[in-house]
């Protein structure tokens, strides 16, 4: 069977056929125009800072401890951006002893009224304090500086028992 299509549509599907020809057509274009588009940014310098603990563990001051102090060794871990400069700072800690300053910590730990005395250092030898003033300098990197913090309790320290602590906030200053 063979269809024919109305007088009345075929003029109407040409006119539709012309429109949808007539939108694929691109526009002309008549020219072109080019500027430069700046893009910028800044980096600040920025620090992170976390610590691992100086855990001394048992003093013994009758045989082990009477006349070797005793040693531990913690760490001050910062994150810098690459490049920056900063210093890492300990403070006196919670318990300074008398004439105690930031330049010269009289570090103490406590037990009740009873004070335990230990010093922090920046070198394995024991002979530069780790201070709230000079501290220790730091270049960023992007990535994790650890920097160790060397805990000494002088020998021959007799007191009482029981636990003995103290807390001391590091700085970084970027």
């Amino acid at each position: 069977m063979k269809y024919t299509m109305p007088d009345y549509i075929r003029p109407r599907m040409i006119a539709g056929l012309c429109m949808l020809a007539m939108l694929s057509v691109p526009a002309a274009q008549a020219g072109t125009a080019t500027a430069n588009l700046a893009v910028s940014s800044n980096i600040t310098a920025n620090c992170t800072i976390t610590t691992t603990p100086v855990s001394f563990g048992a003093y013994d001051p009758i045989s082990a401890n009477a006349s070797t102090p005793l040693t531990a060794t913690g760490a001050i871990d910062t994150t810098c951006t690459n490049g920056a400069s900063a210093t890492v700072t300990l403070d006196q800690g919670t318990n300074p002893g008398s004439g105690s300053t930031a330049a010269i910590p009289l570090r103490r730990m406590a037990n009740g009224v009873n004070y335990m005395s230990y010093g922090l250092y920046s070198d394995s030898g024991y002979t530069d304090t780790f201070d709230g003033v000079t501290g220790v300098s730091v270049t960023g990197t992007g990535t994790q500086v650890a920097t160790s913090v060397y805990g000494s309790i002088p020998a021959g320290q007799n007191l009482p028992t029981g636990a003995y602590a103290d807390t001391v906030v590091a700085t970084v200053t970027f």
